[in-house]
């Protein structure tokens, strides 16, 4: 059984893990700033690119999150960033030094990994402190910084266990234990918690923003998993095919998209996209999205017969006698809310709903999207009108 409220029991925010106060400028093994800086950053395996000219500029005590889908490079920026991966150009500098050709151990970084990489016989006490005793640190430091990572992370009464006596949430703990009696510059954390179960990645997603609180160190942490990246993050970087799609603050990301992958991948359910085409009106300019004409008064001056892409968030699409008529082909309640997948016109569209309503698959409803919250697209470059 996990303990949800074991982040309470020690302010690690004032003291370091060696018992160091944080002070200014300083870390708390008395460091410079941890600002993290990435330029121009490229990575090819022979002729194959995989990261495209990245810029990057992460502020000291930031919790950052790379997100994309698998393959648009967010681990292997992470790995690069780690010394995990070797730099085709660019610059990544930690602090107020360029690392390009650091190896890991003087990066002043530490990686949490997907899955846990303990060592099966060694306890637990021995895994969090093993990579201090191999540093030469004195016993006595040793046990200190572990026994208050320890009592930070819940974990003191299974300092003498082995991983294999634990479950999947305690032995994450421990990784991050592992991670934090080092008391690093820069926290990566890669996809850590994919391997545990559905409502164990909630508690730990939870745990890990309020580690990050009490810390106060800069944090760069990959997933593929959207919803992480929206509860988690101080900034979000979307990433797709090597590149950077977007950067900002998580609701900035959700209510204004800079294009239609965002649009499309943040937010679950994702946003609404549908085609549309500019029309104009003695009433003013409208887009026909599904057979039905929306104004878009108030938007820059667009040419009859633009195409456009019609975006609007499952939310925010409200039941009226007149507006877009869809067939309904799902229901899916949730309790607190129901998520309906509907059929307009050749489009699917899916809408959500606080309100119980006696739906029926095959009725057919009229969906009124709420006007100030319409999102418009160019259909040729997905980039945001």
């Amino acid at each position: 059984m996990m303990d949800t409220g074991f982040l309470l029991r020690y302010d690690f925010a004032k003291q370091g893990p060696s018992g160091q106060h944080r002070d200014g400028d300083q870390t708390a093994s008395g460091g410079s700033m941890a600002e993290v800086h990435i330029r121009d950053l490229r990575k090819s395996y022979g002729a194959q690119q995989v990261v495209h000219g990245v810029n990057v500029d992460i502020a000291d005590g930031q919790f950052v999150v790379l997100v994309g889908p698998s393959g648009c490079g967010k681990s292997t920026l992470l790995r690069m960033i780690a010394g995990l991966e070797g730099i085709t150009s660019g610059t990544i500098s930690i602090g107020d030094r360029v690392v390009n050709n650091l190896p890991p151990a003087e990066r002043n970084i530490a990686m949490v990994f997907q899955n846990y990489a303990l060592y099966p016989h060694k306890t637990v006490a021995a895994n969090m402190g093993f990579a201090l005793k191999m540093a030469r640190m004195n016993k006595a430091e040793v046990q200190t910084r572990v026994n208050r990572a320890a009592e930070i992370l819940g974990l003191t009464p299974y300092l003498a266990r082995y991983p294999r006596e634990l479950s999947g949430g305690q032995r994450q703990r421990v990784a991050m234990g592992r991670a934090i009696v080092r008391d690093p510059a820069v926290f990566l954390f890669d996809e850590p918690l994919s391997n545990l179960d559905a409502k164990l990645r909630v508690q730990m997603r939870s745990e890990i923003r309020e580690l990050h609180q009490r810390l106060g160190t800069t944090t760069v942490y990959v997933t593929h998993d959207q919803i992480e990246a929206m509860t988690m993050a101080d900034r979000i970087v979307v990433m797709r095919d090597g590149h950077i799609a977007q950067v900002g603050a998580p609701l900035d990301l959700y209510d204004r998209p800079a294009n239609t992958f965002v649009a499309g991948f943040i937010g679950s359910p994702s946003m609404n996209l549908m085609a549309g085409l500019v029309r104009h009106t003695a009433d003013g300019p409208v887009v026909d999205v599904a057979g039905i004409a929306h104004s878009i008064a108030g938007r820059p001056d667009l040419a009859d017969g633009h195409k456009v892409i019609f975006g609007i968030r499952p939310e925010h699409l409200d039941l009226g006698d007149t507006g877009i008529a869809a067939k309904i082909a799902v229901i899916e309640p949730t309790g607190s809310e129901t998520h309906v997948v509907l059929r307009a016109d050749t489009q699917d569209v899916v809408a959500v709903f606080r309100d119980r309503h006696a739906f029926k698959v095959g009725d057919t409803v009229h969906l009124a999207p709420q006007p100030r919250l319409v999102h418009l697209f160019d259909a040729a470059t997905g980039d945001r009108i």
